[in-house]
């Protein structure tokens, strides 16, 4: 049963408080946020990278405390252990069985700050809670909390003491995002508001755990014509065949698009998916996912530009709405 008109304007209501408590933290990046509540709402999980200082870890924060559920903080460094971030299993002497404690993903949205400061051993720790929102500790499967979100920062691997994440994490982000300087108007009202830091903002909670999930499950339902599954197929395989591109988008790649295209149609009060979607969305879903040629990289080619410039050769459907 597809979505109705009215359950895609209570969808963007509901969305819309969100973006509007982030904003008291975040000034001047509606679109960023947007994105992050997008990828929350197709219970994927957001990677945002830029330098020092541009608010990655603020809107992480803020994104969490809109959530009323249980959040977690993971300050990635080069000691830490994959048992750090899973947990661990303690042998208890009077019971004489092992007991698991458990580690800090066990939340609902879990902030992995500067997650490429961390050893590629600890960063796969992540690789089967994020896919599969479970982790097997000693043999045992332990389930994950619902709604499970991981919004990680990093800085850009050319700084000193990071590890570039492997393309197998990557894949696993549905979002990669980039924060960027404010402008000036927002620079101002910032700098009006400097005597407190932003951490110390009190920000509310706008919507219950439950909510999240119920709402990205509703999004399943939101119409998706033959014709827009065919355009995303066609950029992906562009992706595959591009000249600049040793490793195209995959299958999970793919997914993902149409499931946050839901979305983000749904974000906006629709109930079916547009072209508009698709274009809007594939650069921060597609790009991080691409391993270019090493000429390319060379010759300064970028990620983006690549998604830029298939996204004018492909053409798109006509806009033929809900049907």
């Amino acid at each position: 049963m597809s979505m109705t008109p009215e359950q895609a304007t209570w969808f963007a209501d509901v969305a819309g408080r969100i973006v509007t408590n982030v904003e008291q933290v975040l000034l001047g990046k509606t679109f960023v946020i947007r994105l992050a509540v997008t990828a929350m709402l197709s219970e994927g999980h957001l990677l945002l990278e830029d330098v020092p200082g541009t608010g990655k870890t603020s809107l992480a924060r803020a994104m969490a405390q809109s959530v009323q559920g249980s959040t977690n903080r993971i300050q990635f460094t080069p000691d830490l252990l994959p048992g750090d971030i899973t947990g661990i299993s303690v042998y208890d002497q009077k019971t004489q069985e092992f007991d698991f404690h458990r580690g800090p993903i066990f939340s609902n949205i879990v902030l992995a700050d500067e997650i490429n400061r961390a050893s590629p051993k600890t960063q796969s720790a992540l690789l089967e809670a994020m896919e599969e929102s479970a982790v097997t500790v000693d043999g045992v499967n332990h389930r994950l909390a619902a709604p499970f979100m991981v919004i990680a920062t990093q800085n850009p691997v050319e700084q000193a003491g990071t590890y570039r994440l492997p393309e197998a994490q990557l894949d696993r982000f549905l979002m990669k995002a980039s924060i960027g300087y404010p402008d000036h108007a927002a620079t101002v009202k910032i700098l009006e508001t400097s005597s407190a830091p932003s951490s110390s903002v009190p920000l509310a909670s706008v919507v219950p755990a439950a909510t999240i999930t119920e709402m990205a499950t509703l999004a399943r339902s939101v119409h998706v014509d033959p014709t827009i599954a065919d355009y995303v197929a066609r950029l992906v395989d562009a992706t595959r065949s591009a000249s600049e591109v040793r490793l195209g988008v995959s299958v999970r790649g793919a997914m993902g698009l149409m499931r946050a295209s839901r979305v983000f149609a749904a974000l906006t009060g629709r109930h079916y998916v547009t072209p508009d979607d698709v274009k809007a969305l594939a650069v921060p879903i597609l790009a991080h996912r691409l391993v270019l040629d090493a000429e390319a990289e060379f010759d300064g080619v970028s990620a983006t530009s690549v998604i830029a410039q298939l996204l004018v050769e492909t053409p798109p459907p006509a806009d033929r709405a809900a049907s």
